[in-house]
């Protein structure tokens, strides 16, 4: 039986937002309500500081900044190193030094606000693809984070950027401040965290959507962890899949699970989430943390 819960959707970040909030678990201490606005705070907070697009938010100001060595925040020190964790874990192919480029191509400001067109138009209209590459000359393995001096050195002219990182090390973190709950579930528009002290007894369900509009591909259960080990590794996994194009994402995933959606539309489940899935729609219950990416 479900348990009663604050339901929240906002925007944040550029994204929709949702957070359900069970009551604390030992029954005592703030209520679900108090406790899921102090998370959208949090989740707020994340969005005005990071953000590329805000001026006078703290990534402008260190993009900005003429100095080599910098002092930032905890924050941003947690970004950065977020940052450079997946650069490392994917080979450079998330790499968070490509502003310059993103802003060349066209994404030089928030699309929070701009009209999406259907999947199926845009992949007719969209060139020829292949899989990504990274740069060779990229500058993020010259980037130093200082923990303790709390400082980022990168070479002059060098600008950062959180991009997704930003959000699953948001989910993470909203995931620390709602540990003592029932159970919880932090939506960072498709960035998950599940958890909670009862969450595994009383499972979410988990829709995984159909990008071309259909009916869910799948449902899964899952009581704790997120589609990875966390919300930052299931970011840095997904978004690798998605880059290295349709030959490499299976066995980019394959250790974790995963579903792959292709441009004629049909899905392929792979890893563990292939082992219980027989058929469209089927719901998988796995409660496990670091069964599914």
């Amino acid at each position: 039986m479900a348990l009663p819960e604050t339901d929240l959707r906002f925007p944040a970040m550029g994204c929709a937002m949702r957070l359900l909030v069970g009551p604390p678990a030992d029954g005592d201490g703030i209520g679900s309500e108090q406790t899921a606005s102090k998370a959208r705070e949090l989740l707020e907070s994340f969005g005005s500081r990071l953000s590329r697009f805000e001026p006078g938010s703290e990534l402008v100001q260190l993009n900005s900044d003429l100095r080599e060595t910098v002092a930032v925040s905890p924050l941003m020190v947690s970004m950065v190193g977020a940052a450079l964790w997946a650069a490392k874990r994917t080979d450079g192919l998330l790499d968070p030094t490509l502003v310059d480029d993103l802003e060349r191509a066209g994404y030089a400001t928030s699309r929070r606000s701009s009209p999406s067109a259907p999947l199926a138009d845009a992949i007719l209209r969209a060139p020829k693809r292949r899989p990504a590459s990274p740069r060779t000359d990229s500058a993020w393995q010259q980037i130093v984070i200082d923990d303790r001096a709390g400082t980022v050195t990168r070479p002059a002219g060098v600008r950062i950027d959180s991009g997704g990182v930003g959000k699953g090390l948001a989910a993470d973190a909203v995931a620390s401040l709602l540990a003592d709950r029932e159970r919880f579930c932090v939506d960072t528009s498709g960035d998950l965290r599940i958890g909670g002290r009862d969450a595994i007894a009383d499972p979410y369900h988990i829709n995984i959507e159909d990008p071309f509009g259909g009916e869910p591909l799948l449902t899964i259960r899952i009581g704790e962890g997120a589609l990875a080990p966390t919300a930052l590794e299931a970011e840095t996994l997904s978004k690798q899949a998605l880059l290295s194009g349709p030959d490499r994402a299976v066995s980019i995933l394959e250790p974790y699970g995963g579903v792959i959606v292709f441009d004629d539309a049909h899905a392929e489940a792979v890893g563990p989430v292939a082992e219980l899935v027989s058929s469209r729609g089927f719901t998988v219950t796995n409660p496990s943390p670091k069964a599914i990416a």
